[in-house]
């Protein structure tokens, strides 16, 4: 009897049919589910791909009589959005649990370790948990063609963050999600759990965000530091619906401490950490580049959250509001 190792490992390359992973959003926003299904052969265009449905009733997406959901795949935004160099960068933080006790990896059981500290961007035993896992997801992007663009170990233990983009338009949301994907599929074969959970951990940790990047080609040209500042204008004028979009439990993270500012107001600053929207230093030196939106959690629809900036900065039109420039 081979062993369980041996027949995962079997190759099929003699063989001549493929095995396809059909993955899709599950009813409650945030998880994933995913089948596969033989083709009989290689496919070089998603669109050979066959339609392929699912029990929507055990998806929370359909009614039992009803059930039948169809697969499909975002579509990218139209021409005219995409003239405009909208470009994306997402900065996904989540947190590795003991499977069994759902405690962070490097949580000692029923207690706590050192304070916060010596974790962000750590090495060593004492002070990086999993890093074989993260290093794993990390490669596996690369090889399945995601712009994943680094990695890194968070300000929690247990916390780790991977970075999507910069990616023209509505592709930073395809690939975040096949990021997760893949990350969840590796901690599955590890035995521990994924929490995208914006505050895992209550007291003095860190939450876990979903640092959102964003620029567009006017941004990035000269003179763009003010139509980024006219941006961020209007998001501020679009704080509450922005925040209502933001991710499930955000209010646990948005505290207006450990590197976030208060939910319920808008702020934003050049280098500052502590607010709503940050200016990257180099982009007020040069006037042009791009700003980060710190407000997303990491369990946000990144979906929701592109099209809320783009719509915001680019479509919105507000009445009887002037441009506050800093």
């Amino acid at each position: 009897m081979s062993s369980l190792d041996e027949l995962l490992n079997l190759s099929l390359e003699d063989k001549p049919h493929i095995i396809a992973e059909y993955i899709w959003i599950g009813g409650s926003g945030t998880d994933l589910r995913s089948k596969a299904r033989t083709l009989p052969g290689p496919v070089t265009d998603p669109l050979e791909l066959p339609k392929w449905n699912y029990d929507g009733s055990s998806t929370g997406q359909a009614p039992g009589e009803d059930s039948e959901s169809p697969g499909h795949f975002q579509g990218s935004f139209q021409k005219g959005e995409q003239y405009l160099g909208m470009m994306f960068g997402l900065e996904q933080e989540y947190t590795l649990l003991q499977k069994d006790v759902k405690w962070p990896l490097g949580f000692p059981l029923g207690g706590f370790p050192p304070p916060q500290g010596p974790y962000y961007c750590g090495i060593g035993a004492e002070k990086a948990f999993g890093r074989d896992l993260v290093n794993a997801h990390y490669k596996a992007c690369l090889y399945a063609g995601i712009q994943i663009s680094g990695i890194n170990g968070e300000v929690m233990p247990g916390q780790w963050e991977f970075q999507v983009g910069p990616a023209l338009g509505i592709s930073a949301a395809d690939q975040l999600w096949a990021a997760r994907y893949i990350l969840e599929r590796i901690t599955e074969i590890a035995g521990v759990v994924l929490s995208l959970d914006p505050k895992p951990i209550e007291g003095d940790w860190n939450g876990a965000g979903c640092h959102t990047n964003y620029s567009t080609k006017s941004m990035r040209e000269e003179g763009g530091y003010a139509i980024i500042v006219e941006a961020i204008n209007k998001l501020g004028l679009r704080h509450k619906e922005h925040i209502a979009s933001y991710g499930e439990g955000n209010e646990r993270r948005l505290t207006g401490r450990l590197e976030t500012a208060d939910i319920n107001s808008f702020s934003w600053g050049v280098a500052d950490r502590g607010a709503s929207i940050r200016v990257g230093r180099d982009t007020k030196k040069e006037g042009k580049g791009y700003f980060e939106d710190r407000r997303p959690a990491s369990n946000m629809d990144p979906y929701v959250v592109t099209s809320m900036i783009a719509n915001t900065t680019i479509v919105w039109k507000p009445e009887g509001s002037e441009l506050i420039l800093f």
